[in-house]
């Protein structure tokens, strides 16, 4: 049986490069000086630092909070390209939930940034956190523009949201499957 790396090509993707550009941007070390603080004081409590980390779940709680407004911007997305007028109403009601549940996942990011101890992570997290919040905005103004009736606004909004917001996964996924920085129970470490 051969290691699971042996089938993966020598050559680099653009986008293993692009994620390696961006942990090397040092402009995105005044980001991560203006937010540890915040992070710090995030967690400074340890029982609120324990349950916004997962230790209760045994791993890091930020990526699977990440499939909720993943998975209602996707359906939201969905029905917009192939749902036509009927479908508009659920489109603005999940568009609506994806806004409300990014608002618990970003605070589980930023505690999981708390404990990033490189700048190389920290590059990287605070790219991730700035495509975030892009695409938070994009489909808050989304929901709004479907609430004010001005459909082609909102769905353009969300098709937006919906690319930066892959961006940023990107980025997210890179941090917790390549760099393997976030929180896990003791128990994996040498799994």
């Amino acid at each position: 049986m051969t290691h699971a790396q042996d089938a993966w090509p020598a050559t680099r993707s653009p986008l293993v490069r692009f994620a390696e550009a961006v942990e090397g941007a040092g402009a995105l070390d005044a980001v991560a000086r203006t937010v540890r603080p915040l992070a710090d004081a995030l967690v400074a409590d340890p029982t609120r630092r324990d349950a916004l980390r997962g230790k209760w779940l045994g791993h890091a709680l930020h990526p699977l909070m990440t499939d909720l407004p993943i998975g209602f911007w996707t359906s939201a997305n969905v029905l917009d390209l192939v749902g036509g007028p009927s479908a508009r109403p659920a489109a603005r009601m999940l568009t609506g939930l994806g806004v409300a549940t990014a608002v618990p996942t970003a605070i589980t990011g930023w505690a999981e940034f708390a404990a990033l101890g490189t700048d190389r992570d920290r590059r990287t997290a605070s790219a991730h956190a700035i495509g975030n919040a892009v695409a938070i905005w994009c489909y808050t103004g989304s929901w709004v523009a479907r609430r004010r009736g001005n459909t082609s606004a909102g769905v353009a909004l969300g098709l937006a949201g919906a690319t930066v917001a892959s961006v940023a996964g990107l980025l997210g996924g890179h941090l917790a499957a390549a760099r393997r920085v976030a929180t896990r129970h003791p128990a994996f470490e040498n799994g």
